[in-house]
């Protein structure tokens, strides 16, 4: 235990323990945990200290559920930093939302969003800064299409395209069901979401200010059921997770004590049991974790 705690301080001076990984084994250990599950799955995994990746199935295509809130703030952020907005900017809080397909309004349901607070606040007037933050850290639905209405869903594929992730398309808010049953749905892939996560790792989104503020709402995330859940508790993430019927993702960056950090993504569809699938995705999570440490 004594020579445990020494070498551990050792590493800590020096940065880093200089362990060399088998990425192999990783990977294939990784591939055997999808296949005792049903549905289909794929992890981006990128170590930004050797550039290392892991990728399964890293460019097919999912439903974004609310993963793509995150590129939801990095295009506030843009807007913000060429002054276009401020955060103390405020915007009505109305429950009236046009469906994409043919204009017609339609409204969430309070009983089926995570936010309750933001309900309360119907026909007031709220701080972007708030809304933001709702968004991501309790994954607010409502906070979201408020957002999206006033950015432009337009804006944020757009933005996402000039960052490189070619395969998030943001074209509508949430709970639009005339859309959904067209198939026009939010979509991305786990290289994609490994981009955006990897440029705001290194403050390279907008600038290093910039990144930095959207991280740490990040880590203030309150879903930790599938990267977070099994590592210790004073391991910082900065994550954003989705959730539909069958889809349950979770992205986002690790922090290591010694300095060092990973992004990882995991996406997952047409899974049978939730419950399963999402216990199988948090352990690859703890999995990639031991072996760093």
């Amino acid at each position: 235990m004594l020579q445990r705690s020494i070498l551990i301080l050792i590493c800590l001076s020096l940065g880093s323990c200089d362990k060399k990984i088998d990425y192999n084994i990783l990977e294939k250990k990784i591939i055997s945990k999808f296949n005792n599950e049903t549905g289909n799955f794929a992890l981006a995994f990128k170590n930004l200290d050797d550039g290392k990746e892991i990728l399964i199935n890293e460019n097919e295509i999912f439903h974004a559920a609310s993963t793509m809130k995150t590129p939801v703030m990095i295009e506030f952020y843009k807007q913000l930093h060429q002054g276009k907005l401020s955060l103390e900017d405020t915007l009505q809080i109305k429950n009236e939302f046009k469906s994409i397909v043919d204009g017609t309004m339609y409204k969430l349901s309070e009983f089926d969003d995570s936010d309750k607070n933001t309900y309360n606040k119907l026909g007031q007037y709220y701080s972007i800064n708030n809304l933001i933050y709702e968004m991501i850290t309790i994954s607010s639905n409502f906070a979201t299409n408020i957002l999206i209405d006033y950015i432009g869903a337009n804006n944020v594929t757009k933005s996402m395209k000039e960052i490189g992730a070619l395969n998030i398309n943001v074209l509508r808010g949430v709970e639009d069901i005339k859309a959904f049953e067209l198939g026009l749905n939010n979509t991305t892939s786990a290289k994609d979401l490994l981009i955006i996560y990897e440029k705001l790792a290194k403050g390279k989104i907008i600038d290093k200010e910039s990144s930095a503020i959207m991280i740490n709402i990040l880590k203030d995330q309150k879903y930790d059921d599938i990267i977070p859940k099994y590592l210790p508790k004073d391991i910082e993430v900065a994550n954003k997770t989705g959730m539909i019927t069958g889809v349950h993702h979770d992205s986002g960056i690790v922090f290591l004590k010694d300095g060092r950090k990973y992004v990882i993504v995991l996406l997952s569809k047409n899974m049978l049991d939730m419950k399963s699938g999402t216990e199988m995705m948090a352990r690859i999570s703890e999995l990639i974790y031991k072996t760093f440490n």
